[in-house]
């Protein structure tokens, strides 16, 4: 049968053992039918051959022992497996369990963020419905009060319009959609900041629940809870160990009323419920110190806010965005450990029902009145008494022992079978009971092995492989062992909860040296830098495009007899001097104006003068063109010139 077959027939088994019990009113989730299938395929007294192909008979068989097992409604086996199972699907890493909350958180946010990246707004009113839409963004978003409160709302408009006034939408509607998403979470935590500031200042912030004070009551209470249902859990455990040893240990016929068998399953019920319990508590544990973290540096946040803010009216933007911004991301970090410690106590709360069995099967009545005259020991009185015995390592050299003072990491080596005795559970017919890390811990086949005594250990080392053998055939008769003592290794299939990939985990190896020393080079790898790489989409496309141009272009050049001697030249010279002389004072000179006069033409004493009328206008032209002034007598002026003209024109002319 290829491996697609078998797995076909399986998912057929699984799927036909739920519909089963479904008809019998009994609803079932099909890993834990998966798990009891290979329960009762690994359990030798059900006599199934894994080597070999299940037959029809063997197929019914199986489904009809899951049924059995599966209805029985008084099996703490079967509520150990459930609360495994229950344990598996729903405990995972702080990481994983925060990555999967914020992934909620922004698939919700999604409709909200995408109905205003998509807005396309242009009146007034729709602007302002878009305002109104990213406030209550913001609100969901930073989780600081609801959208439906009237003071919550004003209260963030009016920290929203401090750094994001309303005239701004304009340049919003204008970026792109990863843009926008970008400045809308920039904006919830600049708002958050400005409320957790305002808070402390006592100017607002009613609405803001004081989650450090919340946390700071809530993880102890939940501490102080979990601890006191330990300690149930531990002593119910300590009185079955008890009981079991006591019938154990007499020779005469085992009590008829004590069912020894449904004893067992109820002492690994209850261990297996401190394994779950020592977790939550680990993990509420690391909620109390991240808690105690978170305040200090919000705290010094807060105070180097205050300091810059003071009294100023105005500050830089770049001076207090980035102690809002972190401000939002402490406050974020307190809520995330609030969600942290509510799904922790969920999950202890739901691991209650899977012990209800003990009451109804073994009454503290019945108890008290079987272990009359015994004492009851806890761990820790057992660890105590066979403190004193060791192993001598120089008996046995061939092995490797560890103790807690050659040891430098000693309390953190990953023990086999969750630090249970395998000796005292393979011959004390599955009793659990502690190993003591001081006797000494073997290493055998690269893993640690501790013991509840001296003896124990000596039987053990030496036959460890039938030892280990048998630990694992009482696994596969009581498969709620296999994660109970982590023997996930040993069945492949099936998947633990708390078991990482062989990939990433990181296995705990013993210290018995502490003096080393290491140097290193400055350097350990040449620099591989490409001056060449461009991370810029653009320029790429730049260099693409010149590249193809280049395609398409020739280059000429052209060399002839004189151009090939040439060369630049260069010579120096001194610059000229400025000069300057003087002179004595400038000297001028003037040449007498000729003047011409015409004398007697008035008459008088002298003979008068006689001028034809063309002598007389040659004498008015010549005056004209020299410029000169020339005083005609007032009896002729321009009369006797104009009649002179045309008579001397008439006569060259006649």
């Amino acid at each position: 049968m290829s491996h697609a077959q078998a797995e076909s027939v399986i998912k057929n088994i699984i799927r036909e053992i739920g519909q089963e019990c479904a008809s019998k009113g009994q609803a079932v989730s099909e890993t834990l039918v998966a798990f009891i299938v290979k329960a009762v395929v690994l359990d030798s007294r059900n006599e199934f051959n894994v080597d070999r192909t299940l037959t029809k008979n063997d197929v019914q068989k199986l489904i009809k022992l899951c049924v059995d097992r599966l209805l029985d409604q008084k099996s703490p086996s079967l509520d150990t497996i459930k609360m495994q199972v229950y344990f598996d699907m729903n405990y995972t890493s702080r990481g994983e369990f925060l990555d999967e909350h914020h992934s909620v958180l922004e698939s919700r946010m999604a409709p909200v963020c995408r109905e205003i990246t998509d807005s396309r707004a242009r009146s007034r009113d729709e602007l302002e419905t878009l305002y109104r839409k990213i406030v209550s963004f913001v609100l969901l978003r930073s989780g600081l009060g609801s959208p439906t409160d009237i003071s919550t709302v004003r209260e963030a408009t009016a920290a929203l319009q401090s750094i994001f006034p309303q005239s701004e939408l304009g340049t919003f509607l204008g970026l792109n959609k990863k843009d926008k998403e970008r400045q809308l979470n920039e904006l919830t935590m600049i708002v958050t900041g400005i409320r957790l500031f305002n808070k402390d200042s006592g100017k607002g912030g009613e609405s803001i629940d004081n989650l450090p004070a919340i946390l700071n009551e809530a993880i102890p209470a939940a501490s102080k809870h979990y601890e006191a249902e330990m300690k149930l859990s531990l002593n119910l455990a300590q009185r079955y160990t008890a009981l079991m040893e006591k019938l154990a240990s007499e020779d005469s016929e085992k009590d008829q009323n004590v069912q020894t068998d449904l004893m067992k399953q109820a002492l690994y019920n209850v261990r297996q419920h401190i394994v779950f319990l020592r977790i939550i508590m680990s993990e509420i544990i690391t909620c109390a110190q991240q808690v105690e973290s978170l305040q200090q540096q919000f705290g010094v946040r807060m105070e180097q806010l205050k300091s810059t803010v003071r009294t100023k009216t105005a500050v830089p933007t770049a001076q207090v965005y980035p102690h809002f911004i972190a401000l939002s991301h402490l406050w974020s970090a307190f809520q995330d450990e609030m969600v942290l410690l509510t799904v922790f106590s969920n999950i202890a709360a739901n691991l209650e029902p899977f012990l209800c069995l003990h009451s109804q099967l073994f009454p503290d009545s019945t108890i008290d009145q079987l272990l009359e005259g015994t004492e009851v020991k806890t761990d820790e009185q057992r660890i105590e008494e066979t403190s004193g015995d060791r192993i001598d390592p120089s008996d046995y050299k061939k092995q490797d022992w560890f103790f807690p003072e050659t040891t430098a990491n000693f309390h953190h080596l990953p023990l086999q079978y969750r630090g249970i005795c395998g000796y005292t559970l393979v011959e004390k017919d599955g009793l659990l009971f502690s190993g003591n890390p001081n006797t000494g811990i073997l290493k055998y086949k690269e893993k640690y092995y501790s013991f509840s005594s001296k003896e124990a250990a000596q039987a053990f080392v030496e036959n460890p492989e039938k030892y280990i053998a048998a630990v694992t055939e009482i696994a596969k008769q009581h498969a709620e062992l296999i994660q109970l003592l982590e023997l996930q290794h040993q069945f492949a299939s099936v998947t633990p909860y708390t078991e990482v990939k062989e990939g990433d985990k990181v296995i705990v190896k013993p210290i018995t040296k502490c003096d080393s020393s290491t140097q290193t080079d400055t350097h350990l790898l040449p620099s591989n830098i490409v001056k060449s790489y461009e991370w810029n989409e653009w320029e790429l496309r730049r260099k693409a495009i010149k590249l193809a141009n280049l395609r398409n272009k020739v280059t000429h050049s052209m060399q002839t007899n004189l151009s090939h001697l040439r060369r630049d030249n260069t010579s120096q010279v001194y610059l000229p001097k400025h000069m300057a002389t003087q002179t004595k004072a400038t000297g001028t000179s003037n040449v007498p104006q000729p003047k011409i006069y015409l004398a007697g033409l008035r008459g008088g004493m002298s003979k008068t003068t006689q001028m034809c009328h063309r002598m007389l206008y040659e004498t008015r032209v010549t005056s004209q063109n020299c410029r000169s002034h020339v005083d005609f007598p007032s009896t002729l002026g321009y009369k006797t010139y104009h009649l002179a003209k045309n008579k001397w024109k008439s006569c060259q002319y006649g």
